[in-house]
């Protein structure tokens, strides 16, 4: 039965599950990573109409806009940070035809490379938007299934669970990590 599913609300946590990194107060904008595949132009010599050709996924790069000023999380800006950080986001999506609260989860495993200020207007809030960059490591969850895993190190991606490129990595002798 068709339905349709509204995202409602939305937290982030800047440093994996820690309560007091909940930025559920500030939070006024969330986007996930575009997933977008890379294509090559080819043209065969004994053909008459040029094709693409995916040859890959491009990367990754969430943002996110906070209220204010975080300057906690500026801590965790670029190159003075010698790890990536986990940033967890959680959305409250409803089912509009039924009225149940689903829950849909992003996991990201990044840098924080991007701080950017609004401009300072009196009698306006000023914000920062942040990107996290260099994201090895991602999943989406929605209603407590999997729907998206990648990650760099294990060379994994699964779509609903399951292994895209099992027979690659096993062609490849790449050891999975279960």
């Amino acid at each position: 039965m068709s339905t349709i599913y509204i995202m409602e609300a939305a937290n982030l946590f800047c440093g994996d599950h820690d309560p007091t990194a909940s930025k559920h107060l500030t939070l006024t904008e969330l986007q996930l990573p575009a997933l977008q595949e890379m294509y090559q132009d080819h043209h065969a010599g004994g053909s008459r109409v040029q094709i693409e050709v995916a040859v890959g996924i491009q990367k990754l790069e969430p943002t996110f806009k906070l209220a204010g000023w975080d300057p906690d999380l500026l801590t965790r800006f670029g190159l003075g940070s010698s790890r990536a950080s986990v940033f967890t986001a959680y959305g409250v999506v409803r089912d509009k035809r039924t009225g149940v609260a689903h829950e849909a989860k992003a996991i990201m495993e990044g840098r924080l490379g991007k701080v950017e200020a609004d401009t300072f207007q009196r009698g306006e809030m000023m914000g920062h938007g942040y990107a996290i960059n260099e994201v090895m490591h991602y999943e989406l969850w929605f209603a407590d299934r999997e729907k998206l895993y990648w990650d760099f190190y294990s060379t994994d991606w699964r779509l609903d669970g399951v292994s895209q490129n099992d027979d690659e990595r096993r062609l490849l002798r790449i050891p999975t990590t279960g």
